[in-house]
């Protein structure tokens, strides 16, 4: 095979799935609604299940409800038959997949709902199949070839229920005006957690800040800055704000009788800072941009903690 065939095929076989998206998109109805308003009234959890292919994809949908506000769980249907069902309780709400709409494993799970009167939200490709007839809410995917060449394997199938579970969760996910601190809650690991990390996650704070009061003589100073180890110290007022910080280019521009002086004749007045709630990908953004390697944390002028520029690498986030 040459790789223009290979390229070829790839292509064709991106274009099918695409379009078939496309047309599920164009059919969605108040059947979707439906299916989003039954999830947002449960009490308990959004059980989705599926078999072979569809219980693939219905463990990445129950994974991404699961991360983004909407507690979910997987259930294989032939576990369910031989115990899980105990998974399974009022309050829940029943997400199932089939294409065929017709799969037997699914019968137990199907028959438990309709028993204990859980709501049943059914996804699958025949509008008159067992599954969707059964359903309280019948999601139908459109007509559409599979991918494959010999129409068998579930490809374009697959990838429609997939990106109508993503449908489903960002939909939800709108609806609880789920946040970015609300998402990092659930993703605390990771590059991911890294990029949600605000300056209080990583900074330094209490005792491990560099500070010295106004009026205090640099050979102190220098002691204190020293002795931190951020290559900096703040300097605050009387009543506590930060009034300015030295940094090792205020030494080198005050050389001449360094000693002698006092912090308030060498430092920086109203120094760059930021707040601690400020998320710290943004902080290495700010100190990279003005070329420095620490700031100051503040609330109300005073200072509550101190970033350095190797705090957010260690953590992942530059």
């Amino acid at each position: 095979m040459t790789p223009e065939t290979c390229l070829s095929i790839g292509r064709r076989v991106l274009r099918i799935e695409a379009d078939a998206v496309h047309r599920l998109a164009e059919s969605l109805d108040q059947d979707f609604t439906r299916a989003v308003e039954t999830i947002l009234g449960a009490t308990g959890r959004v059980i989705v299940s599926g078999m072979g292919k569809s219980g693939h994809v219905a463990r990445k949908i129950a994974a991404t409800f699961a991360s983004t506000g909407t507690p979910a769980h997987f259930v294989h249907p032939a576990e369910a038959s031989h115990g899980d069902l105990g998974m399974v309780a009022r309050g829940d709400v029943c997400l199932v997949l089939s294409n065929s709409g017709e799969t037997p494993e699914l019968a137990d799970i199907v028959a438990y709902t309709r028993r204990f009167g859980i709501p049943l939200i059914g996804v699958a490709g025949k509008p008159g199949s067992t599954l969707l007839r059964q359903a309280d809410v019948a999601l139908v995917l459109p007509p559409a070839d599979e991918a494959c060449p010999m129409g068998l394997a579930p490809t374009t199938s697959t990838t429609m229920t997939l990106a109508l579970g993503d449908a489903l969760a960002v939909a939800l996910m709108e609806h609880r005006q789920f946040t970015p601190e609300h998402f990092r809650e659930f993703h605390p690991g990771g590059k991911l957690g890294a990029r949600l990390s605000t300056v209080a996650d990583l900074m330094h704070s209490g005792e491990d800040i560099p500070l010295v009061p106004v009026g205090t003589a640099m050979a102190e100073a220098l002691i204190v800055m020293s002795r931190k180890s951020f290559g900096v110290v703040g300097v605050t007022d009387t009543d506590g704000r930060l009034a300015g910080i030295v940094t090792d280019g205020d030494l080198r521009r005050h050389m001449t009788g360094l000693l002698e002086r006092s912090v308030e004749e060498v430092m920086t007045a109203n120094p760059l800072t930021i707040a601690p709630d400020v998320l710290a990908e943004k902080a290495v953004a700010v100190m990279n941009d003005r070329k420095i390697t620490c700031l100051f944390a503040v609330e109300t002028g005073r200072p509550v903690g101190i970033l350095h520029i190797h705090d957010c690498l260690r953590a992942g986030v530059a």
